[in-house]
């Protein structure tokens, strides 16, 4: 039983307990009292009517009559004259009268009426002796109507008694149900601060528990800080500030094999003239002018879908980004790049070069066409920005008219499926199966990254993300699935009220296959619309289901904002653990987000593990699960 209930229970017995005892007290004083007053009566009349028949030479044919005519007023209920010897001369009783007042009532509290006796003499010499008994239906009466109207008192006052009792058990309530929260919250690694109580016990209770959490919150938001410093060193250009080579190379991998990624282009500067101005204008200098090259790659990054802007080597930097045309954005780059230079030396020149990529594209080739089309324009010994020649790459991208229509025809056929991928503990426990939808076209199945692209600016992703839903549902409705299903969904889908509305009623639909569901979202997608992903939980906690963060780690400054998401888990960002085997900056930042992850009460997984070395590692670092090539190879359990 609960505290609250035990005080409730308390307070009600406590106030049955002295409304009981009043009324019994009450009650047992009141028929004492009308006990006594029937006596006097009884006796007083008795006294008055020996001393009235005393005063006459009255003949016991004329007692008779006079007892008669007494008796059959109906004020007693028996009158008996006996003579000096005890012998009964006249004895008159009533028959049992009806009270209106319950029996048990009179069985538990009865009215004794006691006689009242009186000698009857003719001047010294006594007659007899006359003894009467009142009715006690009037005395009943007036001890049950008193009872019911103290009772009814009594109970006016109980009920104002539990009101005050209630008043004063909620202001007790909300402070205890709030230091409550606030307790709960920290096991969840959510920090609340509450308004202190007035009730100095209560104060003391919650001033030390906000004390507690801001200690507790200072010392996660100091670790988060640690391993952000951590993350930057391992990744960043000490000069600049921008991504390093290594950092680059690996998300640029990760970009052109993330199968539900749009396309997206590559940038290379080449500052030609930069060892000319470091000779003319020394080391310190020049590293400013490269910190403001850096700043203005960093203002771009920043509004950029994906964006990611790295140092390559002392001459070459790189731009990286999705969806967006990248002629004018390295038009422009050029442009604010010679305004920066203008300053040390007019004949200082800026080559760009830039290319798309889709899907499938190996990153060592488009770096050499990316490459080739910076040398062209370094040739020309001016500024110039180049595009690359077209990569050589399957399935040339159709018009959006034509992929709106085969898109729409692999739907309305149902030409859906999807393909499945293990994420395997280190003891090779497969935790959950990541799936991809796939949708034919002309006789080939055709991986999302082919239409996810042209489907998000058609505005079909919402319903192709429910459709990966209802197959991932359908599958693990099947008697024989013992796996749960994870589903990606994009972050544009879960901020259609619409959209969260279906997707709950499909879930609504199978409540035991959707409690074996997995649904994650990018980072990026959550951290841009944090209250959408919020109402998105919010909408599907009763099914139970579980929620992620895919690519996580790459805004990892907005970890804090994890607290209040109430997540089941986190998938860290390939980019991350592409060559983690040699890079130790990148182990002691995924060691430390394990840790963090873990104690917010999530699990934290690996994605892209491509080789034996990687896998190796990782299961090192205290990661619960990966997934990627290299986990399917090892562990080839599940069909693909």
């Amino acid at each position: 039983m609960s505290m609250y209930r035990q005080l409730w229970f308390a307070i009600i017995l406590s106030t049955l307990i002295a409304l009981v005892g009043s009324l019994f007290a009450s009650t047992m004083s009141s028929r004492a009292y009308l006990n006594e007053q029937l006596r006097m009566k009884n006796s007083d009349n008795a006294t008055v009517l020996a001393l009235s028949l005393s005063q006459k030479n009255i003949e016991p044919v004329e007692l008779e009559l006079i007892v008669a005519s007494l008796f059959d007023n109906g004020h007693y209920a028996s009158i008996k004259v006996t003579d000096p010897n005890g012998k009964t001369l006249i004895d008159r009783r009533a028959n049992n009268e009806q009270i209106d007042v319950p029996s048990w009532f009179r069985d538990l509290f009865p009215i004794q009426s006691t006689p009242g006796q009186a000698q009857i003499s003719s001047g010294w010499k006594q007659i007899g002796t006359i003894s009467l008994v009142s009715h006690s239906s009037g005395a009943y009466a007036t001890l049950w109507q008193s009872v019911k109207e103290m009772a009814a008192a009594l109970t006016f006052s109980g009920l104002i008694a539990c009101y005050l009792g209630a008043l004063i058990l909620r202001r007790i309530k909300q402070p205890l149900r709030a230091v409550i929260d606030q307790a709960k919250g920290m096991t969840e690694r959510r920090f609340i601060i509450t308004p202190e109580s007035t009730v100095p016990e209560l104060k003391q209770l919650s001033s030390a528990m906000n004390s507690t959490v801001l200690l507790l919150k200072s010392m996660f938001s100091e670790e988060a800080e640690r391993l952000e410093t951590l993350r930057i060193q391992a990744n960043s250009d000490a000069t600049t500030g921008l991504a390093n080579r290594t950092h680059f190379i690996s998300q640029l991998q990760a970009s052109v094999e993330e199968e539900n990624a749009p396309s997206g282009s590559l940038i290379i500067i080449r500052l030609s003239g930069l060892a000319a101005v470091n000779k003319g204008l020394g080391r310190n200098k020049t590293d400013d002018l490269l910190k403001q090259v850096g700043q203005l790659l960093l203002i771009h990054q920043k509004h950029l879908n994906d964006g990611l802007a790295a140092r390559l080597n002392g001459t070459d930097f790189a731009l990286l980004f999705r969806r967006e045309d990248a002629a004018p954005i390295a038009q422009k780059l050029l442009n604010d790049i010679q305004k920066i230079f203008v300053s040390a030396t007019e004949q200082f020149v800026v080559s760009i070069g830039f290319g798309h990529f889709d899907f499938g594209i190996a990153p060592s080739s488009l770096l050499a066409q990316v490459d080739a089309a910076v040398a062209s324009a370094e040739a020309v010994g001016v500024s110039e920005v180049r595009q690359s020649a077209p990569l050589n790459i399957e399935h040339a991208p159709r018009s959006a008219e034509e992929w709106s229509k085969l898109i729409l025809r692999a739907i309305e056929q149902n030409w859906v499926k999807l393909a499945y991928f293990p994420v395997i503990k280190n003891d090779g426990t497969c935790v959950h199966k990541e799936s991809a939808l796939r949708l034919m076209f002309g006789g080939e199945w055709f991986p999302a990254a082919r239409f996810l692209p042209i489907a998000e600016r058609l505005g079909l992703t919402e319903k192709l993300d429910l459709i990966a839903a209802k197959l991932a549902l359908d599958e693990l409705s099947k008697s024989n699935s013992s796996i749960d299903i994870a589903v990606n969904l994009s972050a544009q889908s879960i901020q259609s009220v619409d959209f969260r509305n279906k997707l709950r009623a499909i879930l609504s639909s199978k409540p035991a296959a959707a409690k074996h569901l997995w649904l994650e979202v990018p980072e990026n997608g959550v951290f841009a619309n944090i209250d959408a992903f919020r109402q998105f939980h919010a909408d599907l906690a009763p099914t139970s289901c579980h929620l992620g963060l895919e690519h996580f780690g790459r805004q990892f400054d907005k970890i804090n904002l994890l607290h209040d998401l109430k997540l089941n888990y986190v998938k860290i960002d390939s980019g991350f653990v592409r060559n983690i085997d040699s890079n130790e900056g990148n182990q002691a930042f995924i060691k430390g987000v394990c840790t963090i992850v873990h104690r917010l009460a999530l699990q934290c997984f690996a994605e892209g593990v491509t080789t034996p070395a990687e896998l190796r590692t990782l299961s090192q670092l205290g990661l619960d699960a990966a997934t990627g090539p290299e986990v399917g190879r090892q562990f080839p359990l599940l069909e693909k």
